[in-house]
């Protein structure tokens, strides 16, 4: 009698349990989003994300086709904060959700978004910041100060979607106004002087971004001071430092602070409205993953947001699992060749990704996959370097026919002459320039290229492609080594010295993708 009142309280509880979703896909023009949500909310928050990029164009006035296929920001909306922190590793606790951007495979991480409330989701705010700085760098490779390019993400983060289609952007960024009130002050003068700003002695998080925000809305909005921010983005272009730059356009520094201050303490602000017949957008069609699709998406979130040794050794183990019970699912297995690239396993990866394409030749990630292993295979190869290599460059000869604005070929054409050590013909260099352009983003790849041009003592366009990298406030090892690149190019009549040479010449083989 009791396993019976059991069984009974069991099933009623399951029918009264909320079922999960299913995973489901969005392709729009300019992202592909894969989320376990319901149609309904999906397409709103696919729409929202469009009309945002269509927004960020008519004021940035960037006019274009879409991205390829393979080049659209990738989002994938997790259970929550706590997963999106797991996948991202390390011990960040402020982490709320990230972007990775890479040529050909840009990506986000994000907890469930609430679309009907996307002016104060956390996750929105932080996924519409994220983009801010993604779309930016494409529309302009100037270099921009740190204070700029987050004010920017922070004004536009903060915009709200309206069930009209409209849309209101520059509206108060109230996720940072206790940051404002109450953490260690940022003066405006440590904002347009890095210099001043490095000097601080900080332990703990401060106002930056906050200030950061606020003095990039008082500068958009301001009557009184109409030009002045075109102004200093003018002199900047030309090559004028950060500080004297805002000097002259700005002027004093004290007075500005004074100024800005008392915008904050004003009651109301001004906001941007942009009517929904101006943000026209493109079809968003919505599908449900396979079952097999479904299962890997685990192992692909945490193969695409990258792994260490040990994590890829069990994450194969996963992978494999999943492909034993879908042995007919052609995508099933492109991300099981992904699994064992990252664990080492060229021979396995290659079947996987010929049996992926053997299902559906339109899965470009087992192309992608295959010539990984097939690239990492010619390096070791003691044999015919060249044959060796031919043969690597044949998958992404096969993706670049299939899809021609894909970056990924344009880079491994090029690395298919690089890493013999020859100078790769001028078609690879144009190709390299080209990858550049659909995927400015990606900083490693600007790299590449702008070493590859100081070897062809292409010094001015090397400058050009560099800046953006040595100026990242975020790029660390690499942003050092741009910066060391230029200030040699500035040293330098033409040229570089022995020490130099033989320092790109091993850097020419760190590709992007690799």
């Amino acid at each position: 009698m009791r396993s019976m009142i059991v069984a009974v309280l069991l099933a009623i509880f399951l029918q009264s349990a909320p079922a999960r979703a299913d995973w489901l896909q969005a392709s729009s023009d300019h992202f592909v989003i894969y989320a376990q949500d319901s149609e309904r909310d999906l397409r709103r928050f696919s729409e929202q994300l469009e009309r945002y990029h269509t927004a960020l164009a008519l004021l940035f006035n960037v006019t274009g086709p879409a991205p390829s296929p393979s080049n659209r920001v990738s989002v994938y909306v997790v259970a929550s904060m706590q997963a999106v922190r797991k996948i991202h590793g390390g011990d960040n606790k402020y982490i709320g959700g990230f972007y990775l951007p890479r040529a050909g495979g840009s990506l986000a991480i994000i907890p469930r978004v609430d679309a009907a409330k996307s002016a104060e989701d956390v996750s929105m705010v932080t996924l519409l910041h994220e983009y801010a700085h993604h779309f930016m760098i494409s529309a302009n490779s100037m270099q921009r100060p740190r204070w700029f390019s987050e004010g920017a993400a922070e004004f536009f983060s903060s915009s709200s979607f309206a069930a009209d289609g409209s849309m209101i952007l520059g509206r108060p960024a109230l996720h940072r106004a206790m940051e404002l009130f109450y953490s260690p002050d940022v003066k405006v003068a440590d904002l347009l002087d890095p210099t001043n700003y490095d000097k601080r002695a900080r332990r703990n998080y401060d106002a930056f971004y906050g200030k950061s925000w606020l003095l990039y809305h008082y500068l958009t909005f301001d009557a009184a001071r109409k030009g002045q921010f075109a102004r200093y983005l003018s002199l900047l272009d030309k090559g004028m430092a950060q500080r004297d730059a805002a000097a002259e356009a700005f002027g004093d520094f004290d007075v500005l602070e004074k100024d800005v201050e008392h915008y904050l303490m004003r009651r109301k602000i001004n906001v941007l409205p942009i009517g929904s017949e101006r943000l026209k957008i493109g079809d968003i069609v919505i599908r449900p993953l396979s079952a097999g699709e479904a299962a890997m998406m685990p192992v692909v979130i945490r193969s695409k947001r990258g792994v260490d040794a040990e994590a890829a050794t069990s994450l194969v183990a996963e992978a494999r699992n999943v492909a034993a019970l879908y042995p007919r699912d052609a995508a099933v297995f492109s991300a099981l060749a992904e699994a064992e690239y990252d664990a080492g396993n060229d021979s396995e990866a290659i079947a996987a990704a010929d049996a992926a394409l053997a299902l559906d030749p339109g899965q470009t990630n087992a192309y992608v996959q295959k010539g990984y292993a097939l690239f990492r295979r010619a390096a070791d190869t003691e044999g015919d370097r060249v044959a060796a290599y031919n043969k690597a460059r044949a998958p992404f000869v096969a993706l670049n026919k299939r899809e021609n604005d894909h970056p990924l070929p344009l880079v491994y054409y090029y690395r298919s002459f690089a890493e013999q050590g020859g100078e790769p013909p001028k078609l690879a260099i144009d190709g390299l320039v080209r990858a550049v352009e659909l995927a400015p983003f990606d900083f490693g790849l600007r790299m590449n290229l702008g070493e590859a041009l100081v070897r062809l003592d292409r010094k001015e366009e090397a400058r050009t492609i560099l800046r953006p990298v040595a100026f990242d406030p975020h790029g660390g090892g690499l942003a050092e080594r741009a910066a060391d690149m230029i200030a040699r190019l500035d040293k330098a009549p033409s040229g570089q010295d022995a020490e130099a040479e033989a320092r790109l010449d091993k850097a020419g083989t760190e590709l992007a993708g690799s």
